[in-house]
């Protein structure tokens, strides 16, 4: 499973290239395309950046929901339809495509941001701007996450300690 940490500001050249962070590139390795699969985030300003087995996982499970209703069509159309296969070229480099950095407002500097399983890129005063407010929403809402199962840690994994 791909996992994303941190931050990495990258600059974006006149054609619009930009350098993945090099742990990002790794993180992607043994998909099923060499590159990522960026899409317009419906909530943020931001480019939402998922590798190919993760987008398979959302596909599957937009199958969940009804075949033809609303919700399944609204979905599909937010999640698939602005959601592009961008192919890493002999540099680690994708290129941006207009619409996104549309979106975004991404223009000389692009700021690519860990999300776990996932990453956003954004235009780097947006992010800092909306860092602290998303921090603070946590904070007042008390949101805290259970910690699944896995190995190399104590307790049940559903946060409770032996």
């Amino acid at each position: 499973m791909a996992l994303f940490l941190y931050r990495y500001l990258n600059k974006v050249d006149r054609k619009g290239r930009v350098s993945v962070p090099a742990s990002f590139r790794a993180s992607l390795a043994g998909q099923n395309i060499a590159g990522i699969i960026a899409f317009p985030s419906y909530t943020l300003p931001a480019i939402e950046c998922f590798g190919s087995d993760r987008m398979e996982r959302l596909s599957s499970s937009l199958d969940e929901l009804d075949l033809f209703s609303a919700r399944q069509n609204d979905l599909a159309m937010t999640l698939f339809a602005d959601a592009q296969p961008l192919t890493f070229d002999g540099e680690g480099r994708i290129v941006l495509p207009q619409d996104l950095v549309g979106h975004a407002k991404i223009t000389t500097q692009a700021l690519f941001v860990g999300a776990g399983p996932t990453f956003q890129i954004w235009e780097p005063e947006t992010f800092t701007r909306v860092k602290p407010e998303a921090r603070e929403r946590a904070r007042s809402q008390g949101l805290t996450l259970k910690l699944k199962g896995g190995t190399g840690a104590a307790g049940d994994g559903q946060g409770n300690a032996p």
